[in-house]
């Protein structure tokens, strides 16, 4: 066990330093960069007022100096200076971070709590009614776009209730704030408990056709005891899979859903540092969310063998 821990640790941290040279790199590859957007907004014509801007953002230092900066910064805990706020990045990204997290909490929540029992159910009521309801809506929901939801849960709200669910103003306690984000939670999650649900059915059905299934069956277990002692455990182990892969993207479907409810998130920030070449904001937003989906994958792992006592990660 201790070997295969120290081999994930060296994986993952050689995979996080391959995404923060790709990251670096490949954002110094889009054309233009803060300081042409500036001198542009500000209609600065002098070319030497822009060499000045340039040298004082350190953009006229080689890439690889550039790169070791940036590095040793995150090692050290200083992300840098936004270049459009002239703020510390730290405080333009950490208060932005619970936003983003209670919602990604929410929806993960809501995908899961919705999309593992009515997989169980449409499997245990196998092609009945009920069954092909609970498939096509599966299938609305992997086809509906989130964006498309997001602007049709805002109409619906306008027309019946004359409230439009929009974080305009700071909520006062925690609840209000759950609350407001139950909306747009519902909107990204719709999607992931279909996903979950359709991976939830198939496994199902696999699992009830087993020998061990039919044996339990057999020596007078109850029907609830088979469905969900014996066959929904060990159907578990793909369902945690795509749990986690959902956990660890879910942030890419929260950037369209904190634009459209004007959630101040991460995600949403993060477009408006990609428009601005805001580099420190983008570089280290970036990485926060590479670090998120390996950490992930590495948590889904450790999970197999609590879920599965027949796998061991023997050194």
């Amino acid at each position: 066990m201790g070997a295969y821990l120290t081999r994930r640790i060296l994986l993952m941290a050689l995979t996080l330093f391959g995404m923060s040279v790709l990251i670096f790199v490949m954002l110094r590859l889009v054309p233009g960069d803060i300081a042409d957007i500036l001198v542009d907004s500000a209609g600065i014509v002098d070319a030497d007022e822009k060499a000045r801007i340039v040298k004082e953002l350190g953009l006229d230092r080689p890439i690889f100096d550039q790169y070791l900066q940036w590095v040793g910064g995150l090692f050290r805990g200083d992300l840098g200076f936004a270049y459009v706020s002239e703020r510390p990045a730290m405080e333009e990204i950490a208060p932005r971070i619970p936003v983003s997290a209670k919602l990604a909490a929410l929806a993960l929540i809501y995908s899961v709590v919705l999309g593992v029992p009515l997989g169980v159910i449409s499997a245990v009521r196998q092609n009945t009614g009920l069954d092909y309801f609970l498939r096509v809506m599966s299938l609305s929901g992997l086809s509906l776009p989130s964006f498309w939801l997001a602007l049709l849960i805002l109409m619906a709200s306008v027309q019946w209730f004359g409230v439009i669910p929009i974080y305009n103003n700071e909520p006062r306690s925690l609840i209000d704030e759950l609350l407001l984000l139950s909306v747009p939670a519902a909107a990204v999650g719709f999607r992931s408990s279909a996903l979950i649900m359709r991976l939830t059915r198939s496994s199902m059905l696999e699992v009830l056709r087993q020998d061990y299934i039919r044996t339990a069956r057999s020596k007078g277990a109850s029907q609830t005891s088979v469905n969900y002692q014996h066959a929904l455990r060990n159907a578990l182990l793909p369902v945690v899979t795509i749990i986690g892969i959902e956990a660890a993207f879910l942030i890419g479907g929260l950037i369209v859903t904190e634009t459209v409810f004007n959630i101040p998130g991460v995600a949403r920030f993060l477009v408006e540092a990609i428009q601005w070449r805001d580099y420190p904001i983008v570089q280290n937003l970036v990485m926060l969310i590479a670090f998120i989906v390996v950490m992930v994958n590495f948590l889904v792992d450790m999970a197999y063998m609590v879920l599965d006592p027949r796998i061991k990660y023997a050194d």
